[in-house]
């Protein structure tokens, strides 16, 4: 099985330096995350392209295959393609036929040929020898030069004949790596969720830094968010996910700080926190999730108070962006339900907030603030390897694990529906309830608290994290299945 890659049209119009570093950067990254699906898969890395070959080519294993290659930053788009030694005219269409017959019926179509290297013959003859036969000898209804319902598709090059069996979109961008890296601010929500995707897909390296004000489900809920957009697009690249508490520098602000001044303060103060680590972590810029006006913290004279707290780049993808495009690039890229589901701790909110903060004012408020409690919010930071929230939802759990179940439980697959449908869990003689991780919380409590439930995941880290969840939650009757 062989696929062309075909490189993001930006890539192609970089110096040779920089287009050949592009191409490496992006063999290596498919290197890295194919061989994980097949170890065999081998990668090789051209002017033009990137070749992906597979040594096995049963169905699931394709469309882990192709999901890979459709999340992996620095690609335009990839064609599955069928290789064959380069015949004459009539074997060419022969071997053309085999994929499209079917695909012709009824349909307008037209032949397209790329050829690169020495033949007796050009493009436009083997175009046109072709789509005569297809013509002739399939159910095609016509041959159409401007609109056509299918395009025929296959390339030549030197003495061999590729048939392209299907196309496929891919994530555009840069290769991951390729840029600097960054420290996104993430709450979980769509705007940092997205914002974190758009630079990942920009090829920066983007670690996750976190500011928990007081709740426990809401870390929990943002690292699964932060290890689904590390694990879909970036796991190329080990990145770090840092935790910073700070409940203690919220309860300051409330005894502190004027209640109209409380948001704009809240993100300096983050601002300063999060320039703290990224300069330990040696990231040269932030990223965040704001957008133009879209609350009072994040009108523009607001903006230009809280950018002056720190020397860091502060990088916003979404700036100009209108809340319905974010939320629909949400549902795009997966992020919507750990968003519409997250929780949320609002210690700062203010009746009526200032759109139009002055430095003076801002400055006055912050001098009554202890800057000690920041510090030490920053000294008790957490920093750990995003790779390595499996490893401490399976050491921190104190929930039993079960690989047998028996007839009076309940098993709950708390996978994504995407993931669920691809892969449905039957047990033999065992109940089955679909409740996704991102509504478990909320849903759990309506369960019937007499019977005992183990929930399920492909790999156990969503399972574990909600297990412990419910455990501090009060609720007993809750185990892990992890079958055999």
């Amino acid at each position: 099985m062989k696929f062309i890659v075909k490189l993001f049209p930006e890539i192609t119009i970089k110096s040779k330096p920089v287009r050949r570093r592009f191409i490496q950067r992006l063999q290596s990254n498919l290197q890295i995350i194919l061989r994980r699906i097949d170890e065999k898969a081998h990668v090789s890395g051209q002017w033009d392209k990137v070749v992906v070959e597979i040594a096995q080519d049963q169905p699931e294993q394709l469309l882990r295959i192709v999901e890979a290659l459709q999340q992996t930053p620095g690609i335009a788009y990839f064609l599955q393609v069928k290789e064959h030694p380069l015949g004459d005219f009539e074997d060419v269409f022969q071997k053309v036929k085999e994929v499209y017959a079917d695909k012709l019926a009824g349909k307008r179509f037209v032949v397209r040929v790329k050829r690169a290297g020495k033949h007796e013959f050009t493009s436009n003859d083997l175009e046109r020898y072709v789509g005569g036969g297809l013509l002739r000898h399939t159910e095609a209804l016509k041959v159409d030069l401007h609109q056509p319902e299918v395009t025929v598709n296959f390339e030549v090059r030197d003495q061999s004949l590729f048939v392209v069996q299907q196309r496929y979109p891919g994530l555009g961008g840069f290769p991951l790596g390729s840029q600097d890296e960054v420290l996104s601010l993430i709450s979980g929500g769509f705007d940092s969720t997205v914002s974190s995707y758009l630079t990942i897909k920009r090829g920066c390296r983007t670690h996750y830094c976190f500011f928990n004000l007081g709740g426990a489900a809401h870390e929990t809920g943002v690292k699964q968010v932060s290890h689904y957009l590390w694990q879909k697009f970036g796991s190329s690249h080990r990145v770090k996910f840092v935790t910073v508490p700070f409940e203690d520098v919220v309860s300051e602000i409330l005894a502190k700080v004027h209640h109209s001044q409380m948001g704009v303060v809240l993100k300096r103060m983050m601002l300063r926190a999060a320039s703290q680590v990224a300069q330990r972590l040696k990231i040269e810029a932030l990223v965040t999730g704001e957008s133009v006006a879209q609350v009072s913290s994040q009108t523009l004279p607001n903006l230009s108070i809280i950018d002056k707290v720190t020397d860091t780049l502060v990088l916003r993808p979404l700036i100009v962006s209108d809340k319905q495009d974010i939320i629909d690039t949400a549902r795009t890229i997966g992020t919507y339900d750990f968003a519409k589901s997250m929780p949320e701790y609002c210690g700062v909110i203010s009746d009526r907030p200032t759109t139009h903060a002055k430095m003076d004012r801002i400055e006055q408020e912050e001098a009554a603030f202890d800057m000690a409690v920041l510090e030490q919010a920053v000294e008790n930071s957490r920093v750990m390897r995003i790779d390595q929230i499996e490893q401490e939802a399976q050491s921190q759990v104190e929930v039993e694990t079960q690989q047998q179940v028996s007839s009076n439980e309940v098993i709950i697959d708390v996978r994504h529906p995407d993931e669920e449908e691809r892969s449905p869990l039957q047990v033999d003689g065992i109940e089955v309830i679909k409740i996704p991780f991102y509504s478990l919380a909320t849903e759990f409590g309506g369960l019937n608290a007499e019977k005992e439930y183990l929930l399920y995941c492909d790999r156990g880290v969503m399972s574990q994290l909600h297990a412990l969840y419910l455990k501090e939650q009060g609720h007993d009757n809750v185990k892990v299945y992890r079958p055999e």
